[in-house]
């Protein structure tokens, strides 16, 4: 009697690369990213939340920041950051006060309501990002996430100087 080795499983071909101009990664990202932003807006909407206004209160509660460190990762010049908190306060959601390290500077600090809101407005934007890769394979998923993680910490990572300004469109973290 002969004995055959186990059956090994090949690997996957990888799929080829695409022909310069078959895809328009601009197109695919900003429509990827304009799609998901309306969705994220129409969801926090449901609580009367902004995606800025979330942006700010789940980075507020993460350390003591000031306004200004705070307009710096959500992306927003300062008068929309102004707003931001402004409304954030009005809704006594977070206050401006006094830092404790530096008495120079206000920081951002979020009420017991706000963390509340903060704890649903995470929920919601973790429902809005799963429902969003919910059409991929979970492996797929992974991989998207991955590739993401790397364009924007190498190639993708800093803006180009140009004679014009690009509006920056959304938050960078939520």
């Amino acid at each position: 009697m002969t004995t055959s080795a186990p059956a090994q499983a090949t690997p996957p071909a990888a799929a080829p690369a695409p022909a310069p101009g078959e895809f328009d990664l601009s197109f695919l990202l900003d429509h990827a990213g304009y799609v998901l932003r309306t969705r994220m807006a129409a969801a926090l909407a449901e609580i009367e939340l902004t995606p800025r206004m979330h942006c700010v209160l789940v980075h507020a509660l993460e350390e003591e920041r000031t306004q200004a460190q705070l307009a710096e990762i959500g992306g927003m010049d300062k008068t929309t950051m102004v707003a931001t908190v402004d409304a954030l306060e009005q809704a006594g959601l977070a206050e401006r006060r006094p830092s404790t390290t530096d008495r120079r500077a206000r920081i951002i600090a979020v009420t017991k309501a706000g963390e509340k809101v903060a704890q649903q407005s995470r929920r919601i934007v973790d429902a809005v990002h799963a429902e969003a890769l919910a059409s991929l394979p979970a492996r797929e998923q992974s991989l998207v996430l991955q590739a993401l993680q790397r364009l924007v910490a190498g190639s993708l990572a800093t803006p180009a100087e140009g004679p014009t300004s690009v509006r920056r469109s959304r938050e960078r973290k939520s």
